[in-house]
């Protein structure tokens, strides 16, 4: 691994939901966007031609029948758009719940790797039954689309080139995404100390003008508190800006560790 690209402040503690290619946990639904979809003026369009405006009123192709029809069906696009309402008028049977949760999974896999606590813990929300949805995850399983062990490794490989994060913050992110430790410890094995050092450095030197005109001991705990967001050990990050501050021509002597 040797492209480097621009680092943001690691937030402590927090996976950064949404950062890149990896989702956070598993996110509710969103509406389908044939069956509604966000007009200029502030109004909804809805999938029968009719605008609903922002005092409630609707006009159109609908008419009263589109109001009536707004009071009672309520779209949902975890279930493919198909209600419980219509399914009721049209005498058709509920839907089995083994379909659902093989819908939800895919869905929630369209796009973005998802490991097996993520997509149970959203099946779960969706009140799936227990049964189903461990039958449809351990099917995933089978067949590759659920895969924790690649998913750590993809995770490092991204969050250490895309955010600079060492070892000790990338393994307490994938413990809050349900994966193993014996993956994760596969997964962080890829970065070595040396590796994690060239990475420390490269994110000071990017930072290290930012600081200019502040004095030595600001510097040194500004910068020093940035790597230890990013995982970073206290005497790897100390030695690290140390030496950045001396290349500078400062006198590191007698600096303090205070405050760090």
């Amino acid at each position: 691994m040797t492209r480097r690209t621009d680092w943001a402040e690691y937030a402590s503690g927090s996976a950064g939901a949404g950062d890149d290619a990896y989702g956070a946990a598993a996110a509710p639904y969103e509406t389908d966007s044939s069956a509604v979809a966000p007009r200029e003026d502030g109004a909804a369009r809805l999938g029968d031609g009719e605008v609903r405006r922002g005092d409630g009123r609707g006009r159109g192709a609908g008419g009263t029948r589109g109001r009536r029809r707004r009071e009672r069906v309520e779209l949902s696009a975890e279930d493919g758009g198909a209600t419980s309402s219509s399914r009721a008028e049209k005498g058709e049977p509920p839907r089995d719940p083994v379909e659902q949760a093989r819908a939800i999974c895919l869905r929630l896999l369209t796009g973005t790797p998802r490991t097996r606590r993520q997509l149970a813990d959203a099946l779960r929300k969706r009140e799936i039954p227990e049964e189903a949805a461990e039958e449809v995850l351990s099917r995933f399983e089978e067949v590759g689309l659920i895969n924790d062990g690649a998913f750590a490794q993809a995770w490092v490989e991204s969050r250490h080139h895309g955010r600079g994060l060492a070892r000790r913050a990338l393994t307490r992110e994938l413990r809050t995404k349900g994966v193993e430790a014996a993956l994760i410890d596969v997964a962080v094995s890829q970065l070595d100390t040396e590796q994690e050092e060239e990475t420390a450095r490269d994110l000071v030197a990017r930072k290290l003008r930012a600081t200019r005109g502040l004095d030595r001991d600001k510097r040194l705990r500004r910068l020093a508190g940035m790597l230890a967001r990013k995982g970073y050990s206290e005497g790897m990050a100390l030695r690290v800006v140390r030496q950045a501050l001396e290349e500078e021509g400062e006198d590191t002597e007698h600096l303090g560790d205070e405050g760090f």
